[in-house]
Order: C-alpha cells, then sequence, then structure tokens
C-alpha cells in the first residue's frame, strides 16, 4: 500500500502538467492546422520570422502561398511557416468588379 501512495505524487503531477500544458498546445496546434487549411485570399497572417502580410494567393492543395507584406512587393511564403493567422476575411476576396446598379 506505501509504494501505490509513494507513485500517487507522480501521477498527479503528470496529470497537472497535461491539463495546463500539453492538452491546450494540442488544442492550438489544431486550430491553427484548421486556419491554414482555410487561409483565403485577404487574411492577415504572421509567419515565424515575424513578417507580417496579407494574403494575396492561396491554393488549399499548394504548399507555398503569396503573400504581400508591403505595397507591390509579394513573396512566396510556405504554409507551413506561418504562425498566426490575425484577421480571417468572411467571405474571399472577389477581384472582379462589383456591377453598377
Amino acid at each position: 500500500m506505501s509504494s501505490i501512495m509513494s507513485f500517487l505524487p507522480f501521477v498527479a503531477v503528470f496529470a497537472i502538467m497535461y491539463f495546463l500544458l500539453i492538452r491546450p498546445q494540442q488544442q492550438r496546434q489544431k486550430q491553427l492546422r484548421n486556419e491554414l487549411k482555410t487561409l483565403r485570399r485577404g487574411d492577415r497572417i504572421v509567419t515565424a520570422g515575424g513578417v507580417v502580410g496579407v494574403v494575396q494567393k492561396s491554393r488549399e492543395d499548394a504548399a507555398e502561398v503569396e503573400v504581400e507584406i508591403a505595397p507591390n512587393v509579394r513573396v512566396m511564403v510556405l504554409r507551413d511557416t506561418i504562425t498566426t493567422v490575425l484577421t480571417s476575411t468572411a467571405k474571399p476576396a472577389n477581384d472582379a468588379a462589383q456591377p453598377k446598379k
């Protein structure tokens, strides 16, 4: 019985670590993967290098995303290097001119 009681603190510490550190990180990674899958034109992102930009071209099956980091300055960024999606557009931006009524 005493061996079980001496092992109990280790189990308690692991349970606390799991619920305070491991599980929230797993949920955040899952959320980021979902955001990267639904990345659209007009979304503001932050790369692993700290570069903030606006997505200009994105395809679901492509590993690269075209990002505008300054006016008329576009770079190709690997989708895996995007660490944060700052703002997400509710609907995709449309390049076509809107019909005048």
